[in-house]
């Protein structure tokens, strides 16, 4: 199936995640589907963006189910999408509703180092999930409001998380504790223990999103872009056969890991990022190489018999979640529940295809998603 019919197919029957209350999960299909409508103009995923998007944003800007006061990170990263909206619709809800995530960003806790803490349920840790949640809203909010501050802020905190969880071979882990108190987190580091493939995919697409945000002088001068490119070329290195990357990304021989459609997508959609954006020359060409081993390896048949986007990790976290204790080790990762069409897998598999549209008109070529194929 043509990846845009598919999308047009999911969209449609699409239910929001949590009943209807303002999370991040929609908020990724939501970010994906004002990303296809600007590649390509198709009026079919504007009229699905704002059928469920509004759905949950009334006339004030009040956010359906959001309170503020659970300082959670997550809850932050739908607002990507209200830039869009405002600017295509004219409607004023969409910027009084980023108003109100940021008036939640303007009190969120914070280590003593400077960063936002995950969640309020999480005091003193900084997950690299919460890089992609919260720092590029914070920026875009920041540049249309005219506040350098906001941008800056938000610069520092990506700077001090990559020197908070670098593992000092490229890689970096899926969480900090700072308090050194999780039984996850290693007593001298506050490490949590593996590298788990979508806590990085959330971090590749958080530092393609801010270079593209900010552009290459700002992200060069803050350290950065070098960063961002040694992190691709790792990356690079531990591609599985099949051209995805896998659960744990670093562990081939770990029982039972297998290629994760996710994380792949989100390198897909990083790297190109990353190419249109001027920081990684190699960005365009490997992220097509990555979209197009998805996209061939991973959209394909399931056992209900429809097209759909196989090998998604349902969730996986650190600490305390509905009645479990996640240690955060690398055979941990594994026994999490695999499942198809998670949003998770298929927004940024959206983003992805519409970054490489996008370039490919850029370029003057023909095909997009197609050719990807």
């Amino acid at each position: 199936m043509n990846p845009l019919e598919f999308f047009d197919r999911y969209a449609e029957r699409y239910q929001p995640y949590k009943g209807g209350s303002w999370c991040y999960e929609d908020g990724l299909i939501y970010r994906g589907l004002a990303l296809l409508h600007k590649a390509t103009g198709d009026q079919r995923f504007l009229d699905h963006l704002l059928r469920l998007a509004n759905a949950q944003i009334a006339a004030d800007g009040t956010l359906r189910g959001y309170d503020p006061a659970e300082y959670n990170i997550d809850n932050v990263m739908s607002g990507r999408c209200l830039f869009y909206l405002a600017d295509v619709s004219g409607d004023p809800r969409y910027m009084a509703a980023a108003d109100r995530l940021i008036g939640q960003l303007q009190t969120h806790p914070r280590t003593q180092s400077g960063n936002f803490w995950h969640k309020r349920i999480y005091p003193s840790q900084v997950w690299l999930d919460g890089l992609y949640m919260g720092l590029p809203f914070q920026i875009e909010y920041g540049q249309r409001t005219g506040s350098g501050a906001l941008v800056n802020d938000a610069l520092d905190q990506l700077v001090r998380a990559l020197e908070l969880t670098g593992r000092g071979d490229g890689l970096y882990v899926h969480g900090y504790d700072e308090a050194r108190k999780q039984a996850w987190a290693d007593p001298v580091t506050g490490h949590s223990a593996a590298c788990w493939g979508r806590a990085l995919g959330w971090l590749a697409m958080a530092l393609s999103d801010v270079a593209a945000l900010t552009g290459s002088e700002v992200f060069r001068a803050k350290g950065l872009e070098a960063r961002s490119r040694d992190l691709f070329e790792k990356l690079l290195t531990l591609k599985a056969g099949d051209g995805l990357w896998l659960q744990v990304i670093d562990q081939p021989d770990l029982p039972g890991n297998y290629s994760e459609s996710s994380a792949s997508a989100m390198f897909a959609y990083a790297f190109l990022r990353a190419g249109t954006a001027g920081l990684w020359a190699k960005g365009e060409a490997e992220g097509r190489k990555a979209l197009a081993a998805v996209i061939t390896s991973a959209l394909k048949t399931g056992e209900n018999g429809e097209t759909g986007l196989q090998q998604i990790c349902h969730v996986a976290g650190l600490g305390g979640f509905s009645g479990t204790y996640r240690d955060g080790s690398p055979a941990y990762y594994i026994t999490e529940t695999i499942v198809a069409d998670d949003s998770k897998g298929v927004g940024p598999l959206m983003m992805a295809v519409s970054e490489d549209l996008a370039s490919r008109s850029a370029h003057g070529a023909q095909g997009g998603a197609r050719a990807s194929a």
